[in-house]
């Protein structure tokens, strides 16, 4: 009983230390030090029980339950203090296993950067909320704008043939027309902009919808290395 009593507190320590998490402080104490204090009470509590029942139990049996319980409690403990590390490995072992995934990590001034790593096909590609709507788009910094296929400007609600197509662009599958218009909001991850200018493409013309610099300049930074996309809002 003593040790699921001792468990137990170690428990209500560390559900202190993430319930105060944004306070950064416990009882008074910065959580650092708060959690540097459960962490060493548990083990002196563990390490005293194990001598005081040594008389009832061999020493032997006495040692080993307490290195199991130590064991346990510098697991939780370090689960704790690295868990903003395990967070950032496990988003970005998802963003590898998926690709086009956006993932949200930490840079090394604290600001939060945004990560898409490359597909298969060796383009950058992620999922795009325009309007609300979910669409796959391929992230081209070579495109002036953000342009949208025929079906997808018919996914996010707009009557393609209601648009005047009054503007010449170059596509993958040649020249083509393109009509203008603004987006109400263009949002990855949680980077978001309202009042984006756009372009669909006629029908036929165009096969994936692109994120281009009418979205992509508003950025802090775009940083492109061998197989990620990083950008910073």
């Amino acid at each position: 009983m003593r040790y699921y009593a001792l468990l137990g507190l170690v428990g209500i320590g560390l559900l202190l230390l993430l319930l105060n998490h944004d306070n950064g402080q416990t009882f008074g104490l910065d959580n650092d030090a708060f959690g540097r204090f459960v962490k060493l009470s548990a083990v002196g509590a563990l390490i005293g029980s194990g001598f005081l029942i040594a008389g009832r139990r061999r020493l032997g049996e006495s040692l080993r339950q307490a290195a199991i319980w130590l064991l346990i409690i510098l697991a939780l403990s370090t689960l704790y203090l690295y868990r903003f590390d395990l967070q950032q490995t496990a988003s970005r072992l998802t963003a590898g296993l998926i690709p086009g995934r956006a993932v949200v990590t930490t840079g090394a001034d604290g600001s939060r950067v945004l990560v898409i790593h490359k597909g298969l096909g060796g383009h950058f590609q992620t999922q795009v909320a325009i309007d609300g709507m979910p669409l796959s788009m391929l992230v081209d910094t070579g495109a002036s704008s953000v342009v949208l296929s025929w079906e997808d400007a018919e996914r996010i609600g707009v009557d393609p043939q209601d648009l005047v197509y009054s503007v010449e662009v170059s596509t993958a599958n040649g020249r083509a027309r393109a009509a203008p218009l603004t987006l109400d909001e263009v949002a990855i991850g949680p980077i978001r902009r309202q009042k984006v200018r756009a372009l669909v493409t006629e029908e036929g013309r165009l096969d994936q919808s692109l994120l281009g610099m009418t979205f992509l300049e508003t950025l802090g930074s775009i940083e492109i290395t061998r197989d990620e996309l990083r950008l910073r809002d």
